[in-house]
């Protein structure tokens, strides 16, 4: 019996503690991935490619730790002997390895903005994917959300086509990647432990090639590896926050919540870093913004209805 598990039978939470719990967990995770840029250009000095692998070997160790105290090291072991979850979370893994390849190589190439808005377009995406995939039904508000956003997409393709690429390279990966995370049932911390682990012999292969040809950064100065080390440490915490909150607060919350990363990475590729945004990526934006701001509204609304149906029921 895991510790963990008697006292949350012990001392149950309420759904108000719930929700705060919630609320701030996915604010600091999204606080966290908002602020990447900044950590990413501390080591600009380091390849996209590097990077990405000691985020899989230094989030790999952090994440052994964490099941190690939940005593799940044994759930680890289970997981990794079913042919067909490997097979599901390798496809995973891919897809967040070109997510994290892409954002990483986004932001070292000054392109920070692109970023933000294939991030933008994820919730869309997850949208067209759960009626497309999931048979998930929307409603006639949500379907103009959703046009309003590829027309976005549209002045972006005829205004920066150079960098269109790399905003739905994101967006679709980090779609198709919750897509298949949805669909496969395992916990969030067993489903990243596994896809680290399985991209591991990768990582490690790479970096043992770099060390023969003389181009490995990690281990070149002090300072350089403290921050390659501090990857996995920003890779997981966010992660694990994220399901946190998942667990504890209202899908639709969450929902709005997710508009603080790309806010913020929009805001430093602006501010920081000093990025131009031409005439066509304005217009996309704003486009994309409408989009997103009416599916929130299209959204909670019946939530809302559902709330003030309840508390004027005669019968309740």
């Amino acid at each position: 019996m895991r510790p963990s598990a008697s006292v949350t039978s012990a001392t149950p939470s309420s759904p108000v503690e719930d929700r705060r719990i919630g609320i701030a967990a996915g604010a600091g995770a999204y606080l966290l991935w908002g602020f990447l840029p900044l950590y990413f250009r501390l080591i600009d000095h380091v390849s996209a490619l590097e990077v990405v692998a000691n985020r899989i070997l230094w989030s790999l160790l952090l994440l052994i730790a964490v099941l190690a105290v939940r005593g799940m090291l044994g759930d680890m072991v289970r997981l990794m002997q079913k042919p067909r979850m490997v097979l599901a979370l390798t496809a995973t893994a891919a897809l967040i390895a070109v997510n994290w390849l892409g954002y990483i190589w986004a932001v070292n190439n000054g392109h920070v903005v692109a970023a933000s808005l294939g991030y933008f377009l994820n919730p869309l995406v997850n949208v067209l994917l759960g009626s497309v995939v999931l048979k998930e039904r929307l409603r006639p508000y949500q379907w103009l959300a959703v046009g309003l956003a590829a027309t976005g997409v549209a002045v972006l393709a005829a205004s920066a086509l150079d960098t269109l690429w790399l905003s739905l390279a994101l967006a679709l990966s980090f779609g198709f990647y919750g897509l298949i995370r949805k669909i496969v049932s395992v916990s969030a911390q067993l489903g990243i432990a596994a896809e680290t682990l399985i991209l591991t012999p990768l990582a490690l292969a790479y970096l043992c090639w770099l060390a023969q040809q003389g181009t490995l950064v990690l281990g070149s100065d002090r300072v350089t590896d403290v921050l390659l080390m501090l990857s996995g440490l920003l890779t997981t915490v966010p992660l694990i926050l994220f399901a946190v909150a998942a667990k504890r607060m209202a899908y639709s919350t969450l929902g709005l919540l997710q508009y603080i990363a790309p806010s913020l990475q929009f805001l430093l590729g602006l501010f920081v870093f000093e990025e131009e945004l031409s005439t066509g990526q304005l217009w996309s934006f704003g486009l994309i913004w409408a989009g997103l701001g009416l599916f929130t509204v299209a959204s909670l609304r019946p939530a809302k209805t559902h709330i003030w149906a309840e508390r004027n029921d005669p019968k309740g």
